[in-house]
């Protein structure tokens, strides 16, 4: 019969704290690489189809599909990660992602927009799975600071994230020179980002994080047995979490995603018809992206501090006001349109780190990974339809309904943040 384990159990396994920052360190270059190509395709999917098919009408479709493949590839990764770990299955959603890229480029040499729509749909691999990484950085956390080592993971996409948008131009000059059409030089980027991402985490995501939180976990819970009922207070939850936790963080998450993708898909092609280039739609959703992640050291902060709910509540208050100004906005005004979009990813950044930090708290490690991945998916159908919905609604009325009708939506969040504050 084996002894039972020591206090230094959990040392030996292997040191959590040293453990984490590595990990943290690995996830941080691959979010920068992956934060590239997320961003470069983001800036021009839509105008690439807008292209193809000759109509704005359908120019939310490449939104829609890839982040439709991004809901399937969360249920996926979140899968592989609960059976083998959070280093295949990211890694898998990275290489899928770069594939999908590869896809886009032979559809608009071939002009084909049935391979173009295929080929998106896959490409949305990679946004999932730049998501799914955040909820690694969070499994060997302490409670108390799961929100800033969220936050870490998630700031490190800006690098890539800013850059990225602003290669669109270049990119789609080297393209040329290759007989690849402008506007598919982003997913050369795109998929060589992915790839090397990929690379990086299946070299050096060691250990992996959620299968040494868990080795971690029954190790203590082994230490523990003599004095269990204290032990047990350390890792019990807070009152008023469990299933109402899961659903609030869902909500949070979900709405903001709604309203960030539909507002965003839709403003390089309101700046296009209007006469704005590349440069200033890429500049914009450069500002965008860095508002999405580059707050994130001090949100992360803020929900470990001041509390999950408060947090969420200003991404109630910061998204309306995002809505109203990019509805309001002259159409010349690069500078407002910057900043509303700016606003749009700050008010997404507080919901998402908090929203994220509210289901790792809920969320045991027995089942962690799969229900992350569920809960990724409902996010990845609210973007699919924000970004399917605001081209047809740009096309029966107009990017100022489409941006006020986000605004009105992202509201929903305070009254159901009340209730469940209430509630606890």
């Amino acid at each position: 019969m084996t002894s039972a384990p020591t206090a230094d159990t959990t040392a030996r396994i292997s040191d959590p704290a040293q453990a984490q920052r590595r990990i943290l360190r690995v996830l941080f270059a691959s979010q920068v690489l992956s934060g590239a190509g997320l961003a470069a395709g983001v800036t021009v999917g839509a105008l690439l189809a807008q292209d193809m098919l000759g109509t704005t009408r359908l120019a939310g479709l490449p939104s829609a599909l890839f982040t439709t493949g991004s809901a399937l590839t969360a249920v996926v990764v979140g899968r592989i990660s609960q059976a083998r770990g959070r280093r295949p299955g990211l890694a898998a959603g990275y290489l899928t992602g770069a594939v999908g890229s590869a896809g886009v480029i032979a559809a608009a040499v071939l002009d084909n927009p049935v391979l173009l729509f295929i080929a998106l749909f896959v490409y949305g691999a990679g946004t999932a799975t730049n998501l799914q990484a955040r909820y690694a950085g969070a499994d060997l956390a302490a409670r108390g600071h799961r929100a800033r080592a969220v936050s870490t993971v998630l700031v490190a996409t800006t690098l890539g994230g800013v850059t990225g948008p602003n290669l669109a131009a270049p990119a789609g000059t080297f393209a040329e020179r290759l007989g690849i059409p402008g506007l598919a030089g982003p997913f050369v980027l795109s998929g060589a980002a992915y790839a090397l991402a990929a690379f990086v985490l299946a070299v050096w995501l060691r250990p992996d994080p959620l299968l040494l939180a868990r080795a971690v976990a029954r190790a203590e819970e082994a230490d523990a047995v003599p004095n269990a009922a204290g032990a047990g207070a350390v890792h019990a939850a807070d009152p008023g979490e469990g299933r109402g936790g899961v659903v609030l963080g869902a909500l949070v998450m979900v709405l903001t995603q709604l309203v960030m993708v539909s507002i965003m898909t839709m403003t390089p092609v309101h700046m296009h018809d209007h006469g704005h280039g590349t440069a200033a739609s890429g500049l914009v959703i450069a500002v965008h992206i860095g508002a999405m992640y580059l707050p994130s050291p001090l949100t992360g902060w803020l929900v470990d501090r001041y509390g999950r709910t408060k947090v969420a509540a200003a991404s109630g208050i910061t998204l309306p006001a995002a809505g109203v100004l990019a509805a309001t906005a002259p159409v010349g005004s690069v500078t407002l349109l910057a900043l509303a979009l700016g606003l749009l990813g700050l008010g997404w950044n507080f919901g998402l780190v908090c929203g994220t930090a509210i289901i790792a708290d809920t969320v045991p490690l027995a089942t962690r990974a799969r229900t992350q991945g569920t809960v990724d998916v409902s996010i990845a159908i609210a973007g699919a339809t924000g970004g399917m919905a605001s081209g047809i609604m740009v096309a029966a009325t107009s990017y100022p309904v489409l941006a006020l009708t986000g605004a009105a939506l992202s509201l929903a969040l305070l009254p159901a943040i009340a209730a469940t504050a209430y509630r606890r």
